[in-house]
């Protein structure tokens, strides 16, 4: 399992970089130690690997669960992927993605729920919020630049254009803003990540 993932991780890397110019700005702040919620905005099909090969480790991927049918069901297993039922959304996903969390892996989320249709930042669902209460993770902020331009939403084009992957500071939540209980207290938890997602901006 562990060589079909990086030579899927390899030949995306190679590929984003030869491709779209993939670059990573402020890889020194990534947080590759202990459980770690890995959390982007969502542009387009390619932000998961995009985001996760800014990682020089293994991390783990949410994945519609319509993708783990025929060839999907042996492949992305092995990818590190989650499957996730977008239309009637349960408690399973959420529940592996903390038990992951707790066992000390770095998972990758994109709060908003959905890829963006304009390019602009959209709410962030208070999902997140319940996997960062009840796994104590830290959390770190990631947003992508580009991504939308390449493959954007609806469309089956790709666009050779720059994509660039910025990193924030880490966020670690107080003991008492980990004791947020019910939808709202969560919901204020996944503001958060999203506000400092919005404050992370590309370079010049």
């Amino acid at each position: 399992m562990k060589t079909i993932y990086w030579f899927c991780y390899t030949l995306f890397k190679k590929a984003a970089v030869a491709f779209f110019g993939y670059r990573v700005v402020g890889k020194d702040k990534l947080v590759t130690d202990g459980p770690v919620l890995i959390a982007s905005n969502h542009e387009s099909y390619l932000d998961p690997p995009l985001v996760g090969v800014a990682y020089d480790d293994a991390v783990y991927y949410l994945a519609r669960k319509t993708l783990f049918r025929g060839l999907g069901a042996w492949l992305y297993p092995r990818l590190n992927s989650i499957p996730v039922d977008q239309d009637r959304p349960d408690m399973t996903s959420l529940k592996t993605i903390i038990k992951l969390l707790k066992k000390g892996n770095q998972v990758i989320v994109f709060p908003e729920g959905s890829r963006t249709l304009d390019g602009n930042l959209q709410p962030a669902e208070a999902g997140t919020g319940l996997i960062v209460a009840k796994s104590k993770c830290v959390v770190q902020p990631i947003r992508i630049f580009g991504a939308r331009d390449a493959l954007p939403r609806g469309s089956g084009k790709v666009n050779f254009c720059p994509i660039t992957v910025v990193v924030g500071e880490p966020i670690t939540f107080t003991a008492d803003e980990l004791m947020a209980k019910g939808r709202d207290g969560y919901q204020k938890i996944s503001d958060r990540i999203m506000e400092e997602i919005a404050k992370i901006k590309l370079d010049g």
